[in-house]
């Protein structure tokens, strides 16, 4: 497999290692290509960048394009959230992701806190897991539109707890899913499989789901690998699986970055 990663989290923002030694664990693990994703500027958010932030990410990673040139490709992407504002810079490229729900005209984070997620299951939908999909599933569907995607990210995300919860997922939830699902591949963007949550012990199965993944096929849509990595050490974490998956489904391609921009690869 030609190793590429193009979802990646650095100091900037909430990940564990600097964006430099990102660069030389991917060029130790074999890389062709890697693409950094800086969480967009969210207000009250621990985890996002700040203006401040996103000047020096801008800055430092292609400062790092330059040094490694002759090593790895770079490109200088941002995972632009839903509710953030426009961002600051003309970047290689944008994953349109949804990390918070909307509920009463305030918005809650979906994937930080464990804890935090089945508060809100529990005291604003009744804890129905269903009507917290519906609430999700709603807006993502403007994903792409909001954010200018290139890439959309972990659709389903929602369900990173579902295995140490033991929650099961329902006919009706997946009313909901493929109905978003459905419409989003319209949009012709490639969806990821998104390996992160096997990295940080919450699953064992990526992003999306099996069920998920045969619609996105059955639907004509693409598919790109990446491990939303915050670790150094979990650049290429589950894709021997997100890999397998993806052949079992029936893909035999899957996208990454150029510069010429978004083409297919064989798996």
């Amino acid at each position: 497999m030609i190793k590429t990663n193009f979802h990646t989290h650095t100091t900037f923002c909430d990940g564990k290692h600097s964006a430099e030694e990102m660069v030389l664990s991917a060029i130790e693990k074999g890389f062709t290509a890697l693409g950094f994703s800086g969480h967009s500027q969210i207000k009250n958010s621990f985890w996002s960048m700040t203006e401040e932030k996103e000047i020096g990410y801008y800055k430092e990673i292609n400062r790092l394009k330059d040094k490694y040139a002759d090593k790895l490709e770079i490109f200088c992407g941002i995972e632009q959230d839903m509710v953030s504002p426009p961002f600051m810079f003309n970047y290689d490229y944008v994953i349109g992701s949804k990390h918070r729900i909307k509920f009463n005209g305030e918005y809650y984070g979906i994937d930080s806190n464990r804890e935090d997620v089945k508060r809100y299951i529990n005291e604003f939908f009744g804890g129905s897991f269903e009507k917290y999909a519906k609430n999700y599933y709603e807006d993502l569907v403007n994903v792409v539109e909001v954010t200018k995607a290139d890439i959309i990210g972990h659709v389903d995300i929602l369900t990173k707890y579902i295995e140490v919860d033991n929650i099961v997922l329902t006919d009706e939830y997946y009313e909901y899913a493929e109905k978003a699902v459905k419409q989003l591949t319209l949009a012709k963007k490639p969806f990821e499989i998104n390996t992160g949550a096997i990295g940080r012990g919450y699953r064992t199965t990526p992003y999306p789901d099996k069920k998920l993944l045969k619609i996105i096929y059955e639907n004509g849509g693409s598919i790109m690998i990446n491990s939303d990595c915050h670790d150094k050490d979990k650049l290429d974490c589950g894709y021997d699986l997100a890999q397998s998956i993806a052949k079992e489904i029936g893909f035999n391609k899957r996208a990454i970055i150029t510069k010429s921009g978004i083409k297919l690869i064989y798996l």
